[in-house]
């Protein structure tokens, strides 16, 4: 088996994001966990992000996005979901603070 394996595939979520998506209306969430398994089995099922966000990937959930970026060991990162207005300025954000503390 090798780490592309889509049975060896993980995917890590923050307890925050997690709790974003317990509190999501019922039939959003529905639709956002079955695109989180879409991206499970085809992980280049999403756009790559370009410039500040290059290593990312969006993947578009109607009105929502899923930003999530792949480890080397197979695991799913997912970075951020949020509505499409805002959700890239947020990530932006984000990676600009980790890349601070790294």
């Amino acid at each position: 088996m090798s780490d592309d394996d889509p049975k060896k595939r993980r995917i890590r979520l923050s307890d925050e994001t997690a709790d974003l998506i317990k509190g999501m209306h019922p039939e959003i969430k529905r639709r956002v966990k079955s695109a989180l398994k879409m991206i499970l089995s085809d992980p280049d099922i999403g756009k790559s992000l370009k410039d500040e966000l290059k290593g990312l990937q969006s993947y578009k959930v109607g009105r929502f996005r899923i930003i999530y970026r792949l480890s080397s060991r197979g695991t799913i990162e997912i970075v951020a979901i949020g509505p499409r207005r805002i959700i890239y300025e947020l990530t932006y954000r984000m990676v600009r603070k980790e890349k601070r503390e790294a």
